[in-house]
């Protein structure tokens, strides 16, 4: 009797194990997968397939081969680069060259004029941008002005410079916003030279180009350029043109240190749709304290009136030392110090 009752529960529980394997230890179906949202840069894009209900404005949707739809949302608060590794490149937005890495605009659409803005509340009322040029020129100017100068001062390197990495590493790590110095010809060249490589009016687009780059390719992480010397130069519509092509489709900005009275930069920014901005006020053509800081008063006026004013000087020892005091005290009177690209009349923003 007991071995037919052992068979019994021997088989009873055979059943109950084949019975719950199938039903209440079932492994649960995979889910099929959802479209993920993913953060980052907008890029360009073609339109939308009118069918395609997830295609919005402002979003990209792809589709990998043999996966699930990524929904690619942009967010252009998510462009600048993390101040902590400010002073570390981005792969992306550079191309290698004979002559150094160039930048480009990211395969995203990031550009170097976004990625490496300075930054600034985004507040309205009086702003001033001050560019502090002739980095790399001088050791100890160089590292006077890194770090004396408030971090909302941009500082502007030449390609003269000794040292160049080294000093834009430094100014990327202390908050500043960067930008190159480009040597153009002004009138009576080659008497007053403005260094080695100099892009004149007479020389082919090639030749033009390849100067341009050279001087380009010292440094990495630079918002944009600007002009060092350069009155005969800018004064050239045609060669101007080649210049502010090649800087605009490289996602930079172009600031003309408005020394010119006859500079073509502002127009024909404008008809290549090229971010640019004009200086207001050089604050150092006489290397007095004194003289400096009515020029910073006048950069100040011109800023309560228009809304914004941009400055421009070089790393002179009294120089830093005027805008380093000045600035402390147009904070305290309401006046923001901003990066130049803050100040920039950009077409892809407006």
């Amino acid at each position: 009797m007991l071995p037919a009752v052992c068979v019994g529960l021997v088989l009873g529980l055979s059943s109950l194990i084949t019975y719950t394997s199938h039903q209440g230890f079932r492994r649960p179906q995979p889910e099929t997968p959802k479209p993920q949202l993913v953060e980052t840069a907008p890029r360009p894009q073609s339109p939308a397939p009118a069918d395609d209900a997830k295609s919005q404005p402002g979003n990209i949707v792809t589709a990998p081969q043999g996966g699930p739809k990524l929904i690619v949302v942009g967010d252009p608060m998510k462009r600048a680069q993390d101040p902590r590794t400010a002073h570390i490149p981005e792969p992306d937005l550079l191309e290698q060259s004979p002559f150094g890495p160039l930048p480009v605009v990211a395969p995203d659409g990031r550009r170097a004029l976004d990625v490496y803005a300075g930054a600034w509340s985004g507040a309205r009322g009086a702003r001033v941008a001050i560019v502090i040029g002739g980095l790399g020129l001088s050791q100890t100017g160089s590292q006077h002005a890194v770090q004396t100068l408030p971090p909302e001062v941009t500082l502007a390197f030449s390609p003269e410079g000794n040292s160049l990495l080294r000093w834009m590493q430094a100014a990327r790590q202390n908050g500043h916003e960067i930008l190159m110095q480009i040597p153009l010809e002004p009138y009576d060249y080659p008497r007053v030279n403005p260094g080695r490589n100099t892009l004149t009016v007479d020389a082919s687009p090639a030749a033009t180009l390849e100067n341009l780059h050279r001087a380009m390719g010292r440094i990495t992480n630079y918002t944009g350029v600007m002009n060092y010397m350069g009155a005969r130069f800018t004064a050239e519509p045609d060669a101007m043109t080649i210049v502010i092509q090649d800087v605009a489709k490289r996602g930079l900005l172009y600031l003309d240190d408005g020394t010119s009275a006859r500079s073509k930069a502002d127009s024909v920014s404008a008809q290549q749709g090229s971010p640019f901005a004009a200086a207001d006020v050089l604050i150092d053509a006489s290397q007095d304290r004194g003289a400096i800081l009515k020029k910073l008063d006048e950069l100040e006026r011109i800023a309560r009136a228009k809304g914004t004013a941009i400055a421009t000087g070089s790393a002179f020892d009294v120089t830093v030392e005027a805008v380093t005091s000045w600035a402390n005290e147009a904070k305290a009177r309401g006046i923001e110090i901003v990066p130049v690209s803050a100040l920039v009349r950009d077409p892809e923003k407006n």
